[in-house]
């Protein structure tokens, strides 16, 4: 009898425990924008702080994020090109691009020796002449055996590459005679 009494009070409390328990589908909720006695000014839910960008509504569309400009590559970098942007520049370069491409741009890369397509040499005139906005797209969505870098490198990286092989083309095809004389006469004592 005594067992009986037992199991009965533990058959009662185990329904009175599972009965307390509540998951998310189960517990109250509002339909949005309904009213609600919760907050002072009778809203279910808090407006949207100012200046708050939902991370699926980004505007990737203006020139900055595509690299172009009404269907047309972009011939400037539009964002500011100074130091900060060059260093940065060089040190995504050195983590990003030169597997491939070589600490030069000339596309001998580890992944070159390595018995793999020769990457391009980015010191050539087709990419010398190619508009900003172009090798934007090709850093954004790849290209031949190249692949798409637009989850990786961050926009803003991306031009700070740009602008680091702009700068890293320019010494390559410096032209001694067209240096300032203080430069030139450095060179001039170098082995």
């Amino acid at each position: 009898m005594i067992r009986a009494r037992l199991a009965a009070i533990a058959l009662l409390t185990l329904a009175a425990a599972a009965g307390c328990r509540r998951d998310m589908q189960d517990m109250p909720r509002y339909k949005p924008l309904a009213e609600s006695r919760f907050f002072a000014d009778q809203r279910s839910a808090r407006p949207t702080p100012a200046g708050a960008v939902a991370r699926d509504a980004l505007d990737d569309t203006d020139a900055e994020h595509t690299g172009e400009q009404n269907g047309v590559f972009l011939n400037q970098i539009p964002v500011k090109v100074d130091k900060p942007l060059l260093d940065r520049g060089e040190e995504r370069y050195n983590i990003f691009c030169t597997p491939c491409h070589g600490m030069l741009g000339d596309g001998q890369g580890m992944v070159e020796r390595r018995g793999f397509k020769w990457p391009a040499d980015l010191n050539s005139d087709r990419i010398r002449n190619a508009p900003p906005g172009y090798l934007f797209q090709v850093i954004s969505n790849g290209y031949g055996a190249m692949p798409d870098y637009k989850d990786q490198i961050p926009v803003n990286d991306r031009w700070a590459i740009i602008a680091y092989l702009r700068a890293l083309e320019l010494s390559r095809g410096a032209i001694i005679d067209e240096l300032p004389a203080n430069l030139r006469s450095k060179l001039e004592k170098l082995p």
